[in-house]
């Protein structure tokens, strides 16, 4: 059985579906995926699939699970590459792709998660509350 290729670039995961997902392939990267959040800390997952010509049902849940997956294990994911025949079928099947974010390509799907994380890195306004709270101030 094949299996997809995931690279690590920085704190991201690049996922490029270069061959035919048949069912097991989807299941394996599902698996492959997870191990590897989890190896790597990362927190950013790209899953290009601008080679797939078709999305079947299961591989549009798949991909859903995945990104249910890597959200319980802190990584968001951002599938590029859709084409508008793809995009037109998953929406004819109803699968709305629940916690998948999408981009045009790899580059705005790494500036998305940068920004992203970015903001969910920022100053907590726990601290500002402490700031603005004369009772916190004085408590000590």
């Amino acid at each position: 059985m094949e299996r997809v290729p995931v690279l690590k670039i920085g704190d991201i995961l690049l996922v490029s579906i270069q061959i035919d997902m048949e069912d097991q392939v989807a299941l394996q990267l599902q698996e492959d995926l997870a191990e590897k959040i989890v190896a790597t800390g990362c927190h950013g997952v790209i899953i290009d699939i601008s080679a797939l010509d078709i999305v079947d049902s299961f591989v549009g849940r798949t991909l859903a699970t995945i990104a249910s997956v890597s959200r319980v294990l802190d990584a968001e994911t951002v599938v590029v590459g859709m084409r508008p025949a793809v995009a037109i079928t998953l929406v004819e099947l109803g699968l709305s792709l629940p916690g998948i974010r999408t981009a045009l390509n790899v580059e705005l799907a790494i500036e998305m998660l940068a920004r992203s994380r970015a903001e969910s890195d920022g100053p907590s306004g726990d601290e500002d509350e402490d700031e603005a709270d004369p009772a916190a101030v004085t408590a000590s």
